[in-house]
């Protein structure tokens, strides 16, 4: 089913370009960060995790539109990138002040937390160069007209780092949308990059204004963090009401997550389409490793499934497994295969393969 009723197939340089901020991670792997003395280093960035996981999973044609100081710090964020084989090509680089007073890369540092004691985390983000991206800066017209990409995915982690990242988020939205590409935005909502500029309302008021330019919405709903809780007629009248806000929205895609402990979670996922709703299988009891990137590992596996031509039963099924098995491996992003998500979905075990 192409819920899309557009041609998807032809000549694209790209598969998907995601616009958003590319993150060093500082992760002290069994320590706290208060009291480590090493550090192990991952890339990481709510919507470059998308392309990223796409690319070395799934092997689509991925790009990363963002902006970077070009330091070490800078190269080092495009070696990870490079390594993800994601296309460096659309990164546009920033001189170096010789301090970071001016412009700088992102840093973050994360704990992975265990049983009752949760992740934590400390950001070091301010005044990035991405966060300095203005409409105007990037040429959309030409990575989506005359290069040529399928799919534009961003949300609301970009548009929050500055007030004047929404409207190049805008921009972008409305070329792509205009190429013929499919625009997804999910509504990831990061307390620490709105608690000075008016919470989750001002963020809210600025996704109404950017979700008339989506064709998916992931991230919509918070059925009290419980599978239980999930009310398909309340998922129902929830996804209707934002189609007769949003007439233009094709799908409306959330993950469902119980967090019972630091260590263990359950998982499924569910999606709105065609006055349909389509349900993953949940995942129970599974045993965490790293949560940080499943959400956006869920994301990559549906829009893989919607890439590939495959009907919404599957794609939703692949995001729920590909969410799942990132759990399972440090850093953000995912090292599954493949052959790995269609086995979980196939209901193969973690028994030894030989």
């Amino acid at each position: 089913m192409n819920i899309f009723n557009k041609n998807l197939s032809g000549n694209y340089r790209w598969d998907l370009i995601s616009l958003g901020e590319v993150l060093l991670r500082f992760d002290p792997e069994d320590e706290r960060i208060q009291t480590a003395r090493s550090f192990r280093v991952f890339d990481g960035g709510a919507e470059y995790n998308v392309a990223r996981n796409l690319a070395k999973v799934f092997r689509q044609k991925t790009a990363i539109v963002t902006a970077l100081v070009d330091n070490a710090l800078g190269r080092l964020a495009e070696d990870f990138i490079l390594q993800g084989g994601v296309d460096a090509s659309e990164i546009l680089w920033r001189e170096h002040d010789g301090k970071g007073e001016n412009t700088r890369n992102g840093i973050y540092f994360i704990e992975r937390g265990f049983g009752l004691r949760p992740p934590n985390s400390c950001f070091d983000r301010a005044n990035t160069a991405i966060s300095q991206l203005k409409a105007g800066d990037v040429d959309w017209r030409r990575i989506f007209t005359e290069k040529g990409a399928r799919w534009l995915h961003t949300g609301g982690v970009f548009t929050g780092l500055s007030e004047a990242t929404p409207d190049a988020a805008n921009e972008a939205m409305r070329i792509a949308k205009d190429s013929g590409a499919i625009v997804s935005y999910d509504l990831n909502y990061r307390d620490s990059l709105w608690k000075t500029r008016g919470g989750k309302e001002a963020a809210n008021r600025l996704n109404r204004k950017l979700l008339p330019f989506a064709d998916i919405v992931f991230g919509a709903f918070d059925f009290d963090s419980k599978l239980s809780n999930y009310d398909e007629r309340e998922f129902r009248r929830a996804s209707e009401k934002m189609f007769a806000e949003f007439p233009n929205l094709k799908a409306v895609v959330s993950t469902l997550r119980a967090v019972h402990s630091a260590s263990r979670h359950d998982l499924s996922a569910v999606c709105f389409c065609d006055n349909q709703i389509y349900k993953a299988r949940d995942y129970n009891d599974i045993e965490v490793f790293d949560r940080i990137g499943s959400g956006d590992a869920f994301a990559a596996g549906f829009i893989y499934g919607c890439l590939a031509g495959r009907d919404l039963g599957y794609s939703i099924e692949c995001g729920a497994a590909l969410g799942a098995l990132s759990m399972t491996t440090p850093g953000d992003n995912s090292t599954a295969t493949l052959r790995e998500v269609e086995n979980l979905i196939g209901g193969g075990s973690a028994v030894v393969r030989r």
